[in-house]
């Protein structure tokens, strides 16, 4: 076989084709295809188009949303320049070796960008150049004919083969010049073209047994190339009969699926001579390289078998020559038509372009969430094919091209309810039986900030001890964020809920800890200053916008027994001898006086117990144990001491018990009518008696010193008041009545001597002057006793040396007690004072 072609030509065409865009059809974007055209064996690099000027993008956009082609054949022999835009050739195209016979070739593929997901469908005809020369499959065919053959008679050739088409392909042939026959070609019903021997003179062995000539194949390119082989007829002697076949044309449907060696068709002929001239061989005269692979015939019977299964979407028909020859040279020709029954033996094929995971849980409806196309090889019914998912999915597919398809958010989604989405996508096609293929995607949802942070209580108690060490944990809080990553990492606060102990704000107490929410005590706490605290607690997310929320947090303190029971009545710091008197007709069970205490602790380590620790004569007196009244235990006889001292100890009943002591002076007379001389006589011997001692003297000078004082201050006082009087209109002798000062009115130089407790009392000290005499007398010094706004006022009136206590019938008894203490103080006082007075006098 030789070929005929001019090389250089090849190069110049090649060369020209490359720099020259044959065919551009832009489609609508997003919706048509945008069509290209190039010639192939176009050179690695060279331009096809600009793609992103076609669909109306901007070239710098391209890189930013991730532009990419997506198609098997195109990224093998396109790629797209990023920064321009271009679609250029990576490897050199062969039409043939990409099409085959197919014509047109197209090369499919879809531009798909991202942010927003989008996409656009293209394809590219490759278009024929004439690069290959026609070829037959031998180099020399002999023919065998009678020399009676008549003229007009045809003898089949063996089609030459051209890779190209369109005007490339076959498209005559020419055989080299004689006087016996020329060559007919015939169009089939697939386009290829076939060519005839045909007689023209009659043959004479005789005068030349064998002629050699020259086919030639020529194809449609410019300029043309051709193949050649070599035809040898060799003239045969007389055969009369030659084989007749039953029909010209066989017609045969096989479906594609039909096994291998299953029957396709049987020819027959009939040969009417006898002997080797009768019997009759078959054969393929005409046997193209596709028929020669899938079929054989037996040349005895005519039958006509599968060497492999067809492929419907391969070839739909087959067209072939068979040749029925007898032992004397002489055959019949018949043409058998094949056509392949498509069967559904092709399910669909799913194909992923490009999916967007994760998907932000605030996705609006109808987002993008991945593009895919599906493909199948069948043909009508057979190849349409349909694309589904499950109807409980916030997702839906919707047709963009045809058998393509968008997979978009339906409605909206939560992360919190479903993190993660496997999705089947099911394509069937509508066969009999239907074939399906699956294609499983896998779709995440990311986080956004939407969930505020939610604590497992609304309120928090926490009990902590009061004098616990700084820096104890007392508790934790919890709060829980339904989000994930940043989005869910809580830190926690404390929000000021207002004042804490003192001056001091809540903050100073108590602390949280921002990362666990740990609870600690920044301060020491003490149950009677402070006995609950109140604060709120905000969770705060890491989000953006951050989300939080709040709880309260309570803190109560709980008592410890850290105070000792106090001692209001009797005073302890008295300087009365005696506190009370007794009379000697006191009957058992006189109630002498009560011992009153208080304990700042709270429950059961304030309560009180009282006991006689110590008495001048055991058995007389009685303590009760939980009022703590003093009473006489038997009647008083005359052999009774007239001075008892009684050490009552006031005990709290706390895990580790607390104590104090008070002390009672019990004087026993016989009538109250000489009370105060009693007194007078009891102190004046207890000052003598106690003259002995150098710290008793000393305190006495430092009273008489400080009685001195007071009564030349109420001199100068009642002088300046008596001289103002008598300015403004007349003398007045009604004595100035004594004030009570409450709490808050109480004058600064005046000193305070109240009590700690809740039961506390404040004695204030008032100096009563006489106006109506010409010497200012001192007349009385005593202690002022508060009395509740609600239950009345005490005032004090003087006239003379005449003193009127007036009190509220509703004060309390323990008060009254008080104050006949404090009375025999003043008695003492008041005989001292009058002494001083006298001995001044004269």
């Amino acid at each position: 076989m030789n070929r005929v072609g001019d090389p250089e030509a090849k190069t110049r065409r090649s060369r020209q084709a490359a720099s020259v865009l044959l065919l551009l059809c832009v489609g609508a974007i997003g919706s048509e295809t945008v069509r290209y055209s190039v010639p192939e064996e176009m050179e690695s690099g060279s331009f096809v188009a600009n793609v992103a000027k076609d669909v109306g993008l901007e070239p710098r956009s391209l890189s930013a949303r991730r532009a990419r082609l997506v198609s098997d054949a195109a990224s093998r022999h396109f790629q797209l320049n990023g920064k321009t835009g271009d679609l250029l050739i990576k490897e050199k195209l062969d039409r043939e070796e990409l099409c085959g016979q197919t014509e047109p070739c197209l090369v499919r593929f879809e531009l798909v960008l991202e942010n927003p997901l989008q996409s656009y469908r293209a394809e590219v005809r490759v278009t024929d150049i004439n690069d290959h020369f026609p070829f037959f499959s031998r180099a020399e065919f002999v023919f065998k004919m009678l020399e009676t053959t008549p003229a007009g008679s045809r003898f089949p050739l063996e089609s030459a083969q051209d890779l190209d088409v369109g005007n490339n392909s076959l498209q005559s042939y020419s055989l080299s010049s004689n006087g016996h026959f020329h060559v007919h070609m015939e169009e089939q019903s697939d386009g290829t073209r076939h060519a005839e021997l045909v007689l023209d003179q009659a043959l004479d062995r005789e005068q030349q047994p064998e002629l050699s000539l020259l086919l030639t194949a020529l194809d449609g390119g410019s300029p043309p190339r051709s193949g050649t082989a070599q035809i040898r007829v060799i003239v045969l002697d007389a055969n009369d009969n030659p084989p007749v076949f039953s029909r010209a044309t066989y017609k045969a449907q096989v479906l594609e699926n039909s096994l291998r060696n299953s029957l396709v068709v049987t020819v027959s002929a009939t040969d009417l001579d006898e002997g080797s001239n009768g019997e009759i061989s078959y054969s393929f005269s005409q046997k193209s390289i596709e028929s020669s692979i899938a079929f054989r015939i037996s040349a005895v019977s005519g039958d006509m078998r599968l060497l492999e299964e067809l492929d419907f979407e391969t070839r739909k028909t087959y067209e072939l020559y068979i040749e029925a020859a007898d032992g004397g040279g002489l055959s019949a020709h018949c043409k058998v038509l094949v056509e392949v029954v498509d069967v559904n033996d092709n399910a669909p094929e799913v194909t992923l372009t490009s999916l967007m995971s994760p998907i932000p849980e605030d996705a609006p409806p109808e987002t993008v969430v991945a593009l895919l196309s599906v493909r199948d090889r069948d043909s009508g019914d057979n190849g349409r094919a349909a694309c589904s998912i499950e109807d409980a999915l916030p997702f839906s597919l919707k047709a963009t091209f045809r058998d393509s398809y968008a997979l978009v958010t339906e409605r909206a989604l939560d992360r919190e309810s479903v993190s993660e989405y496997n999705i089947t996508i099911v394509a069937r096609d509508q066969g009999a039986p239907s074939l399906s293929a699956e294609q499983r995607i896998r779709v995440r949802v990311s986080d956004i900030n939407d969930n505020a942070p939610v604590f497992s209580q609304a309120a928090y108690t926490m009990h902590v001890r009061e004098n616990t060490a700084p820096g104890t944990a007392i508790g934790t809080v919890r709060a829980a964020d339904a989000d994930a990553e940043h989005n869910a990492r809580v830190t926690y606060s404390l929000v000021p809920a207002g004042a804490g102990a003192g001056a001091l704000p809540v903050l100073a107490y108590v602390a949280v800890n921002s990362a666990d929410g740990s609870v600690y005590a920044l301060r020491s706490l003490d149950y009677e200053q402070t006995r609950q605290l109140e604060v709120g607690v905000r969770a705060t997310d890491a989000g953006s916008p951050a989300l939080s929320s709040e709880a309260v947090l309570r803190v109560v303190v709980l008592d410890e027994n850290d105070n000792a029971p106090f001692v209001l009545h009797p005073l302890q710091n008295s300087t009365a001898a005696w506190s009370e008197l007794v009379p000697r007709s006191a009957e058992p069970g006189y109630l002498v006086t009560k011992v009153v205490a208080v304990d700042a602790d709270a429950g059961q380590n304030a309560w009180l117990s009282y006991q006689l620790l110590r008495a001048t004569e055991p058995g007389l007196f009685a303590v009760a144990l939980h009022s703590g009244e003093v009473r006489t235990s038997r009647p008083l006889t005359e052999r009774d001491t007239v001075k008892h001292r009684l050490i009552v100890l006031v005990r709290d009943s706390g895990e580790s018990p607390l104590s104090s002591s008070a002390t009672l002076n019990i004087l026993l007379v016989d009538g109250f009518s000489d009370a105060y001389l009693q007194s007078a006589d009891a102190a004046a011997a207890a000052a003598a008696e106690g003259a002995d001692t150098g710290a008793l003297t000393m305190y006495l000078t430092v009273s008489l010193c400080l009685v001195s004082f007071l009564f030349l201050l109420s001199v100068v006082t009642f002088v300046l008041l008596k001289v103002c009087r008598r300015r403004g209109g007349g003398e007045q002798y009604t004595s100035a009545p004594g004030t009570l000062y409450g709490d808050g009115n109480l004058p600064r130089d005046w000193v305070d001597v109240s009590g700690t407790g809740t039961l506390s009392r404040s004695y204030r000290y008032e100096v009563c002057l006489s106006t109506g005499s010409g010497s200012s007398e001192f007349r009385f010094l005593r202690p002022l006793v508060p009395c509740p706004p609600q239950q009345g006022g005490c005032v004090v009136t003087g006239s003379g040396k005449e003193r009127d206590l007036l009190t509220d019938s509703h004060a309390p008894t323990d008060l009254e007690g008080a104050d006949q203490g404090n009375d025999h103080y003043l008695q003492r006082m008041l005989s001292e004072a009058g002494s001083e007075h006298e001995g001044r006098k004269n």
